[in-house]
């Protein structure tokens, strides 16, 4: 009997379900709702494709529907490529009777590529629309994104469909020397203010060769690409004081996702790589962002190499990476960095005035500032080299963890040792170790203390009115601040750090 009743229930099931119909699906009524009314697809460079954007489509009717069509205002014309719910429709760009049950949502994801031919030339804004149905129960969202033109520096490719090279030791990376003939960009050892430029690769700058970066030149490096100046070569960064907030002749170095979401994504590229015999270097009114290594500085040529008004900031390794080098620097600002903002490695000779080394990375480990004159070989002993000299006075060396300095010195007693820390802030803890004496003489070091940073999260280290740094340093000449403005002097005494002072605006 349990049988023939569990017999008459599949039967009977069977028999509704083929009675079912399919789905009714009725025709849009131009009820749908969007997400946006507008997708700003924000700035890309000519000919280089966007990222991903994202419509949320919705059917809030308690009715299934079919909308005729979804298609792009300019058809397959367009430079905007669109999904439908997974679909491609005619070449991303056109779809016929897309179904949207009652309650319901979909997702069309759009894309551009375009040139900034294809732009309105006196915007350079490039639209098109997204159309949802025809006639009377038309729909659409408007699509708008900024198309930018530059100057474009990437290896040659090869007949035989390889791509140029250089050699860094035994290996080879992907790269190209710069040519003061391209065909194309003209000479690339000058780079202006007129366009940007995007590079992709490593840009080399051979023996004998200077680039010369200019005042409000903008400078994108794609994924795993960055500058090298090579032996006998040199890097003149020419930037200067801005006067208003768009940094207008400051020289800009960062990656080349352009999007608001990616303005403080670490790692985004490589590094400018200081190679071993460059020379004759110098740094103005520069900003790094979101590198590897902002400036990896190896072993320069005998000379010291200048950095001045120089902002690094989300590193995401080291914002400066010294190695036996030869540095002087004043009104720097390096702020997050994955290991350490500031690394002087392998001994070398460093004058740092009226510099800001802040640090805060998430994590427990990383440190502001690190000072050692040696490395451990496969061998596990000590290779020692000259600390010269490493002079830090009027700075502020801070960060989130309780001890934002490193000093490991060689135990080798002949090599030199020579650091000074006057008039300094430093972020330190307790420690039972005489290398770190100095910190306990209140006289010539703020210990932790406050620092009043106005916007640590967006990289903003100047201070405020209730700093400690204020007027701590002694006046060393050093007129103006990183932004240009005047330091000002009390009997002999200034603000230590990279910026004078100012009043915050209140909320």
């Amino acid at each position: 009997m349990r049988y023939l009743i569990v017999l008459l229930i599949s039967i009977s099931v069977l028999s509704l379900t083929s009675c079912r119909k399919d789905f009714d699906f009725e025709p849009s009524n131009g009820e749908l709702k969007f997400s946006k009314d507008t997708v700003y697809l924000d700035t890309v460079f000519t000919n280089i494709g966007s990222s991903t954007y994202t419509l949320k489509v919705y059917n809030k009717s308690n009715k299934d529907i079919k909308i005729p069509t979804i298609r792009l205002g300019k058809g397959l014309e367009s430079k905007y490529r669109i999904t439908v719910d997974g679909m491609t429709g005619e070449n991303n760009r056109i779809f016929h009777d897309v179904e949207l049950l009652a309650k319901d949502s979909m997702y069309v994801f759009i894309e551009v590529t375009a040139d900034v031919a294809d732009a309105n030339p006196t915007d350079f804004l490039y639209t098109d629309q997204i159309l949802f149905d025809d006639g009377s129960n038309q729909q659409k969202v408007e699509l708008v994104t900024l198309i930018q033109d530059a100057y474009f520096l990437y290896p040659k490719r090869f007949d035989d469909g390889t791509t140029e090279t250089l050699p860094i030791g035994d290996d080879e990376i992907y790269g190209f020397y710069l040519d003061e003939n391209d065909p194309v960009n003209g000479n690339e050892y000058i780079w202006g203010n007129d366009k940007p430029y995007v590079v992709y690769g490593y840009a080399a700058v051979p023996n004998g060769k200077t680039l010369n970066v200019m005042p409000g030149a903008r400078i994108h490096f794609h994924d795993s690409s960055g500058l090298i100046i090579g032996n006998g070569g040199s890097l003149k960064v020419n930037g200067q004081t801005s006067t208003t907030l768009a940094l207008e002749n400051e020289v800009i170095f960062e990656g080349d996702r352009l999007e608001p979401g990616f303005s403080d994504v670490p790692g985004q590229w490589g590094t400018i790589w200081l190679t071993d015999g460059s020379t004759g270097n110098e740094i103005k009114n520069l900003t790094i962002k979101n590198a590897t290594i902002g400036l990896l500085i190896d072993h320069n040529d005998g000379n010291y190499m200048t950095i001045k008004n120089t902002q690094i900031y989300n590193s995401s390794n080291i914002g400066i990476y010294a190695k036996t080098a030869k540095i002087k620097g004043e009104n720097i600002a390096i702020n997050y960095g994955g290991v350490a903002s500031l690394a002087c490695t392998l001994g070398g000779n460093y004058e740092f005035k009226h510099c800001t080394f802040n640090n805060n990375w998430p994590s427990s480990k990383q440190v502001s500032v690190v000072v050692n004159n040696y490395y451990r070989d496969e061998n596990n002993q000590q290779v020692a080299y000259d600390l010269e000299q490493a002079d830090f006075v009027n700075c502020i060396i801070f960060g989130s963890n309780t001890y934002e300095l490193s000093l490991d010195k060689s135990t080798d007693t002949t090599k030199q040792w020579n650091t000074n820390f006057s008039k300094c802030q430093i972020k330190f803890g307790n420690i039972n170790n005489s290398i770190y004496d100095f910190i306990s003489d209140s006289e010539n070091i703020i210990k932790n203390g406050k620092t009043d940073f106005y916007d640590l999260e967006n990289n903003k280290l100047v201070i405020g009115e209730e700093s400690d740094a204020i007027n701590f340093g002694n006046d060393i000449g050093i007129t103006s601040d990183i932004t240009g403005a005047t330091r000002n002097s009390t009997s002999g005494k200034v603000d230590i750090g990279a910026y004078q002072h100012i009043v915050f605006p209140s909320n």
